[in-house]
C-alpha cells in the first residue's frame, strides 16, 4: 500500500456516533487538506455505499447516499480485499457495538489497515482477541487506537498508556464510568436534599435519553465492566473476560426476565424499598452511595458495584451524568490523578474517534 498523499477512510457504522464523527470529518478535511482523506466506503449492518474504483464519497451526502443505495455490506475479507486493493493507506472507523466486527480486527491489522474505534466489545471480549489485535498490528505496522471506548472524548485511555509507557507504577484506578449510573444516583442521592425514588429516577433517565432502550441493559452493571476490563488490561492484568470479576447487578432478581424494558419500569416501584434501605445506610454515615467500578492492581482484584463516600469525595460531588477516574499512581503519591467531565454523548464521542484518526495520520507521514 502506497504513499500517505491519499488517505482512504471506511467508515461502518452511521448511527448516533457515525454522523457525529463524519460531520467532525467534513470540517478536519477543510482545516488539513494534507494528506487528502478520502471517504471511499460507507456502511450499516445491512447498506453499504462505494465504487469499485475508489471514488471519494461527498461527506454531506453520504449519509442519503448510504439510505438510497442497493448494495449489501462487504464481508470482513472482502472490505479487506478492497481497501488493500488500492495504491493509498487506509483507515477503518468503526462506530458500531459490532462483535463481529470487532472480531474481524486482527484480519484488517494484518492487512495494513489502521483502525479508529468507540467498540468496547473489540477490547473487553476474550483475552485473545485483545492479543490477535495488538500482535496484528505489531507485525503489520498499522495503527489501533480506541480512545472512545472508555469515557467518550476524555482521554482516559491515552492518559493511563501514557502513565504506564513513562514507567509510573499505576496502583489504582477508580471511578464512575457510567453516565447513566452517575445520573441516577446524583438525582436518587445528592449530597445535598433527599433525592427521588428509584423507580422515578431510571423512569426519567430513560426518558431524557440517558438509558438504553431497556434500562436493564445499563443495570446489570456489564458496560461498566467492558470499560474496567480494558483499563485492568492497559494496566497490565490479564483479565479474560467483563464477566471473570464481581459486577454488581441492580436488577431485582424477580425481574431479570420480565419481557420488555416497559414492564420493567412498570414494575421496578415495587422494588423501591430495596434502594431506599442502601441509601439509607450510608445517610446513617453521613455518606452518599454512588456506583463505581474499582481496579486494585497490586491484589489484581476487579470489581463494580454500590460504594459509599463521603459527601465531600469527588466521586460524590459529580454532577449530572459526568464521569470521573482518578488513577492512583506511584509518582502522583496520595493525590490521584483526576479526569472528570462528559462521559456520553454522539459529538464528545466522536470527538475521541477524530482524536485518534490524527493520532493515525501522524504516524503515517
Amino acid at each position: 500500500m502506497g504513499s500517505a498523499r491519499q488517505v482512504n477512510i471506511a467508515i461502518i457504522g452511521a448511527g448516533g456516533v457515525g454522523r457525529c464523527f463524519l460531520s467532525q470529518l467534513e470540517q478536519l478535511v477543510k482545516r488539513r487538506p494534507e494528506p487528502k482523506l478520502a471517504l471511499v466506503y460507507i456502511s450499516t449492518s445491512k447498506k453499504a455505499f462505494y465504487t469499485k474504483d475508489y471514488t471519494t464519497i461527498v461527506l454531506n451526502s453520504a449519509v442519503s447516499n448510504l439510505a438510497s443505495s442497493t448494495e449489501t455490506p462487504l464481508a470482513p475479507a472482502a472490505l479487506a480485499d478492497y481497501l488493500t486493493g488500492s495504491s493509498s493507506k487506509a483507515i477503518i472507523v468503526d462506530n458500531t457495538s459490532s462483535q463481529d466486527v470487532a472480531d474481524a480486527y486482527p484480519l484488517f491489522l494484518s492487512r495494513g489497515i489502521s483502525i479508529v474505534t468507540p467498540n468496547k466489545k473489540a477490547f473487553s471480549g476474550s483475552y485473545k482477541l485483545w492479543k490477535d489485535i495488538f500482535s496484528a498490528s505489531a507485525q503489520s505496522g498499522a495503527r489501533v487506537f480506541h480512545e472512545s471506548s472508555v469515557g467518550a472524548g476524555l482521554p482516559v485511555i491515552s492518559t493511563l498508556k501514557d502513565l504506564v509507557d513513562t514507567g509510573d507504577e499505576v496502583t489504582k484506578i477508580e471511578g464512575v464510568f457510567s453516565g447513566t449510573m452517575s445520573f441516577l444516583f446524583n438525582s436518587f442521592a445528592p449530597t445535598s436534599g433527599s433525592g427521588g425514588q428509584w423507580s422515578a429516577e431510571v423512569k426519567k433517565a430513560k426518558e431524557l435519553g440517558y438509558t438504553e432502550p431497556d434500562p436493564r441493559d445499563d443495570l446489570n452493571g456489564l458496560d461498566v465492566a467492558r470499560k474496567l476490563t480494558i483499563l485492568a488490561r492497559l494496566a497490565g492484568l490479564e483479565v479474560e473476560s467483563p464477566t471473570s470479576f464481581a459486577v454488581q447487578s441492580l436488577i431485582p432478581k424477580e425481574l431479570e426476565s420480565v419481557a420488555s424494558g416497559d414492564e420493567f419500569l412498570e414494575k421496578l416501584p415495587q422494588f423501591d424499598s430495596e434502594m431506599e434501605k442502601v441509601k439509607a445506610e450510608a445517610e446513617a454515615e453521613g455518606k452518599v452511595v454512588r456506583f463505581v467500578g474499582s481496579i486494585d492492581v497490586g491484589t489484581k482484584q476487579v470489581k463494580v458495584g454500590l460504594e459509599k463516600f463521603d459527601r465531600s469525595h469527588p466521586i460524590a460531588a459529580l454532577k449530572g451524568s459526568d464521569n470521573i477516574i482518578s488513577f492512583y499512581t506511584k509518582r502522583y503519591g496520595s493525590n490521584p490523578l483526576i479526569i472528570q467531565g462528559a462521559g456520553a454523548g454522539g459529538e464528545v464521542t466522536a470527538m475521541g474517534v477524530t482524536s485518534d484518526l490524527l493520532k493515525v495520520l501522524s504516524s503515517l507521514s
